[in-house]
């Protein structure tokens, strides 16, 4: 056979295999170029983005380079998450952790909550492997818990210190007064000291109660309909002496006529508190006013005082139990630490807020803010009524 006639088979095929060695080249280069960036850009298993949507506590996805590649919403709240990156050092070396030994971690850590300064979170950790490439990292908020638990060792230590002081001053009175049963003049005057203390310990007491009766679960359970003017009348009233031993004149004015719903007697008393706050801590002959306030369905109650003022950074602390703006001066005029608290619970009670103004120097202005009680709509007129204007008299009157 003449060899031209092969050389055309030989050429097709020869061009058929190499096309086939350029596609199957061309098909591996792209499934590498694939698999290289997957390794580079892994993407979350499917299904676990919505997970960590759902969840209240916070959730991040992090790869084998600690990338994140998923975070909740409280995640980036709690400032645990910047530029695809774990914030925390602690949480990287959990991450990397549970990465080379493969056993889930869990662990409470305190952090810096970078979003509000030097304020902290406390945050209950959990690492865990997701898949061979990932690992998940879920932290639930523990700070409020801590911050109650605070508050009640706070509150056990502080109240322990304030029934031991009176108590123990009640008791060397009493020794003094048996030592010095044979000086009536001496006997008289530890007499009065005792009763001075006595009363000091019934008021801590009271005020004791008073604040766990405010806590309770539903304090206004018969709330009714209050007359602000008559509050702060019998609040003026109740500190009428103290305000006048001290040369201080209560000066009360403002909108009348104001009503919210609630229970007046615990609103006599935070308002009372508020002016025998402000009576403690101005000096003698100044004055102290209180003000009310009508509009936008809000009643404001403001007592103003031209005393000494809190310093800026005590102003948060003004409503905790037994905080005193100035020892000395609370304990001499008997204040037990509790009236600011009461307020704020009463009012929080009425479904309000109280605010605080001061500066130094120049005093201090309390404003509870309480919901208006809604106005009774007015009685319609019946059809065939006679108005005022053409009553008979008024026309008599007029011609």
């Amino acid at each position: 056979m003449d060899p031209a006639h092969w050389l055309v088979p030989a050429a097709l095929a020869f061009g058929l295999l190499v096309g086939v060695g350029v596609t199957v080249a061309i098909v591996a280069a792209h499934n590498r170029g694939r698999s290289a960036v997957a390794v580079v850009t892994p993407t979350v298993p499917d299904g676990v983005e919505e997970v960590i949507d759902s969840l209240e506590s916070a959730g991040v996805v992090i790869d084998s380079s600690n990338n994140v590649l998923s975070a909740s919403t409280a995640a980036l709240a709690y400032g645990l998450v910047w530029n695809q990156a774990l914030v925390h050092p602690e949480l990287v070396s959990m991450v990397d952790q549970v990465r080379r030994d493969g056993v889930p971690i869990s662990k409470e850590l305190t952090l810096a909550h970078t979003a509000l300064g030097d304020n902290q979170l406390h945050l209950q950790v959990r690492v865990v492997r997701l898949g061979t490439r990932f690992v998940l990292l879920i932290a639930e908020d523990r700070t409020e818990s801590h911050r109650l638990d605070e508050v009640r060792r706070d509150f056990v230590a502080n109240i322990s210190h304030e029934l031991k002081t009176p108590i123990g001053a009640i008791g060397l009175l009493a020794e003094a007064i048996q030592a010095a049963s044979d000086e009536p003049a001496e006997v008289k005057r530890f007499a009065k000291r005792l009763t001075i203390e006595a009363d000091r310990l019934g008021g801590l007491t009271h005020e004791i109660i008073e604040l766990s009766r405010l806590q309770a679960a539903a304090p206004l359970a018969s709330a009714e309909k209050v007359d602000i003017d008559a509050v702060v009348a019998q609040a003026v009233d109740r500190n009428r002496v103290a305000a006048e031993s001290h040369r201080i004149s209560l000066v009360s004015g403002g909108d009348a006529g104001a009503e919210v719903y609630g229970d007046e007697q615990l609103l006599v008393t935070a308002v009372h508190n508020l002016i025998a706050n402000a009576i403690q801590y101005s000096p003698d002959g100044f004055r102290v006013g209180i003000g009310v306030t009508n509009s936008d369905c809000v009643v404001e109650i403001a007592v103003t005082d031209q005393g000494v003022g809190i310093p800026e950074s005590e102003r948060d602390r003004v409503f905790e139990r037994f905080f005193r703006v100035d020892n000395a001066r609370s304990r001499h005029t008997g204040g037990t630490g509790l009236g600011l608290s009461i307020v704020k619970h009463a009012v929080q009670n009425h479904g309000g807020e109280v605010r605080v103004w001061s500066q130094q120097g120049s005093g201090s202005t309390f404003t509870i803010r309480l919901p208006e009680a809604p106005k009774a709509p007015a009685p319609a007129l019946p059809t065939n009524a006679v108005t005022p204007a053409d009553s008979p008299t008024t026309l008599g009157a007029t011609t």
